[in-house]
């Protein structure tokens, strides 16, 4: 692995551990991305690996490396990584032209060659035609990428960059993440990214972790985090969905999984029915699991929608009380109150001991 964290911790005074036992691995050329609610630890540890904070625990390595290391004592200072990063806030020198901006970090290099560099990096980033410009005549969306110019000119052998999108509109994020995804996968550098922003992390990383409460919950690609969350809170917090009461049972052809919407059979990786007691277990359907069908005997009451152009995210009743989320077309335009039928159609049913509030 290029990027390796073993057991990272990191503290402020007394305080319960920001970070606590995080472990990952980025191969070189890959994209990481750490995600999670505010206060959760993905920025501390961000700056853990920067050199910006001592860890107090574990070990981080970069290209071979040891950069940090509690139990010996190492740390390697923030200026001698050869780390770049990109921050919220762009942190561009309004006095200096963009030209200027990019080639801060090469005063090393003869001039031709910082103007070679220079050049190569704004074409990079589709602004070869504002390089005499200041960095205030640029929009938001065009600072965001002069900072990454700047990050990537001196060819760090790692880019971090915090929150970069987050002072953007919508759109305009979406839109600069795949750009940005592009330009690192075509220079080939390796990046750790934080974000709060579930789409953005899925449209620019290879791999991606949840954080909550300091430590990782999960590390793998968008796909496992969504249809094979491996906790509780990874369950909740990607994706819209909700946890519905449920039991695992044995079938005429193995184990199937009982539901308000009826029996789901796809039990791959799911556990057996001694797994929980008597079988019981809360069972994850998400709003695509859902499907609007009219001549489904299964019922439910619209309470909630919200349109989200192409369709619509049904909050629903069942007759029994428990509530699920479908995605329906947005020409299916349902009034609040309004019963419809629905059914079940899950390809990957994920499991979890019953909650408290399902007991």
């Amino acid at each position: 692995m290029f990027l390796e964290l073993l057991q990272v911790g990191v503290r402020y005074g007394r305080a319960r551990p920001a970070v606590e036992g995080v472990s990952l691995g980025l191969a070189a050329g890959q994209i990481g991305v750490l995600i999670g609610p505010s206060g959760c630890g993905k920025t501390s540890l961000l700056r853990a690996v920067a050199g910006l904070e001592r860890v107090a625990g574990g070990r981080i390595r970069i290209a071979g490396e040891v950069v940090a290391d509690a139990a010996s004592g190492v740390h390697v200072p923030a200026e001698a990584r050869r780390i770049g990063m990109v921050f919220q806030d762009y942190a561009l020198f309004p006095h200096l032209s963009v030209a200027d901006n990019v080639a801060f970090g090469l005063r090393h290099l003869p001039r031709a060659a910082r103007g070679r560099r220079v050049e190569e990096m704004l074409e990079l980033v589709g602004l070869g035609h504002a390089a005499r410009r200041a960095p205030h005549q640029l929009s938001g969306g065009q600072q965001q990428r002069i900072a990454l110019a700047r990050a990537l000119a001196p060819q760090p052998r790692l880019l971090l960059l915090d929150e970069p999108f987050s002072s953007l509109d919508v759109d305009l994020r979406e839109r600069l993440a795949h750009d940005v995804r592009g330009i690192l996968k075509h220079t080939g550098t390796t990046a750790l990214f934080v974000t709060h922003d579930q789409l953005e992390a899925f449209a620019v990383g290879d791999v991606i972790g949840v954080m909550h409460r300091g430590r990782l919950e999960q590390w793998d690609d968008a796909y496992a985090l969504y249809h094979r969350p491996a906790t509780r809170f990874v369950a909740d917090f990607i994706g819209h969905g909700v946890f519905a009461p449920a039991r695992i049972v044995e079938c005429e052809h193995g184990h199937c999984v009982m539901t308000p919407l009826g029996e789901l059979h796809d039990m791959a990786e799911c556990p057996l029915p001694d797994a929980f007691p008597g079988g019981e277990c809360d069972v994850l359907l998400r709003a695509d699991d859902v499907v609007h069908d009219d001549a489904s005997p299964v019922k439910a009451c619209i309470e909630r929608k919200a349109f989200r152009g192409s369709e619509f995210l049904y909050t629903l009743r069942l007759a029994s009380g428990e509530r699920v989320m479908a995605h329906v077309p947005s020409h299916h335009d349902h009034q609040v109150g309004e019963w419809i039928g629905i059914r079940i159609e899950a390809d990957h049913v994920v499991t979890f001991p019953r909650s408290a509030a399902g007991a």
